[in-house]
């Protein structure tokens, strides 16, 4: 009983001690008093897949296969899956941890000069143990804590660089296959351009041969057809380079896209007149500042604490024989108890250098 409430107090301390450093507040900014558009309707229309709003299958496939294949996606959500891993293993300790272990050896000690065994002992001896093991450091100043807070704040700050590649993919995405419709208007208006001119040069080639043109309005009309004709080669090259780069946004080979709605029958999203300021706090990249801010101001107070001393507890409880079947019999039970402190004396130059550090990242 006294045990366990030495223990229940121990923890109390332990969590509820102070914490070094300094605690993280959002910097104040000021902003209007009033809105030309209401907040939450802005909140609607940020959360919304806007891209469906074009109402182009095509565009919705092309989205839902880039955010499913693309490379860069998949990296930053196995970053996001890396931070929770810190995070978990940035945590533990602040938890007792219980493992358990077991030895068997056999030895013979020496029977003449110093040290010898005292007559009658049975030599050589054999030594089996076996038990669970629990250790625990006292996070009393906080620097477990202040770490854990930094992991935290980095593994949010990794999921808003994730929302960033998504919402820098689908922009991308929608772009590219707006200027790919662009592309193949410009194209269709490049070949009917070509077929007038065609018709023009040959109205003038006509008139030139039962003397009604010069032969200079003739070389003029042939100059502007082959002018139109050089077009069509690069604005096809364009279509193609286009494609090619969807084709890799979508995490496929190069190759030819399927095509939609035109431009004319595309509906462009709706954005509302006057978006709030509030909205910039929704930004995954202005988010991930916020939250690398708040990791840094918490790895400050982790450098800090290491001024201070470390209390660790270290336990056992098990049992020890001779003979291997009574390591588990009640007379064979064994126990021990103790506690470490480890004050930092000669390293108070290295931590200021870690607090320095961390107060200049």
């Amino acid at each position: 009983m006294k045990l366990r409430s030495l223990v229940v107090a121990i923890a109390a301390v332990s969590l509820s001690g102070c914490m070094v450093g300094p605690d993280y507040f959002r910097p104040a900014v000021d902003t209007p008093e009033a809105y030309r558009f209401e907040p939450k309707q802005a909140a609607e229309v940020a959360d919304a897949k806007w891209w469906t709003q074009y109402g182009d299958v095509v565009l919705d496939k092309l989205i839902a296969d880039s955010l499913a294949n693309n490379w860069n996606v998949q990296i930053a959500a196995a970053n996001v899956e890396a931070a929770a891993g810190i995070l978990t293993q940035t945590r533990a300790p602040i938890f007792p941890q219980l493992g358990y272990s077991a030895d068997s050896g056999r030895a013979r000690y020496t029977e003449s000069g110093d040290g010898a065994v005292a007559p009658g002992t049975v030599n050589p001896q054999s030594i089996n143990q076996a038990g669970f093991t629990a250790s625990w450091e006292l996070d009393l100043w906080g620097r477990i804590r202040r770490q854990s807070e930094a992991a935290q704040a980095n593994l949010l700050a990794t999921e808003q660089a994730r929302r960033g590649v998504i919402l820098t993919l689908v922009s991308s995405v929608t772009n590219a296959y707006l200027q790919l419709r662009g592309l193949d208007e410009q194209l269709a208006v490049a070949h009917k351009t070509l077929d007038t001119y065609e018709q023009s040069l040959k109205f003038f080639e006509l008139q030139y041969k039962y003397g009604q043109n010069s032969e200079m309005s003739v070389a003029q009309a042939r100059s502007q057809y082959e002018t139109a004709a050089a077009q069509i080669p690069q604005i096809e090259q364009q279509i193609v380079e286009v494609e090619n780069a969807l084709s890799l946004l979508a995490g496929r080979n190069p190759g030819l896209i399927v095509r939609g709605k035109t431009l004319a029958e595309l509906t462009a999203p709706a954005v509302p007149a006057g978006l709030p300021s509030q909205l910039l706090e929704r930004r995954p990249d202005i988010m991930q500042a916020e939250q690398q801010l708040i990791a840094a101001n918490a790895q400050i107070g982790a450098a800090k604490a290491l001024y201070y001393p470390s209390i660790s507890l270290t336990g056992f409880f098990g049992g020890a024989s001779s003979e291997l079947s009574d390591v588990f019999n009640g007379s064979a039970k064994t126990w021990n108890f103790t506690g470490s402190v480890v004050v930092p004396i000669f390293m108070v130059v290295f931590i200021s250098g870690q607090v320095v550090q961390a107060e200049g990242s």
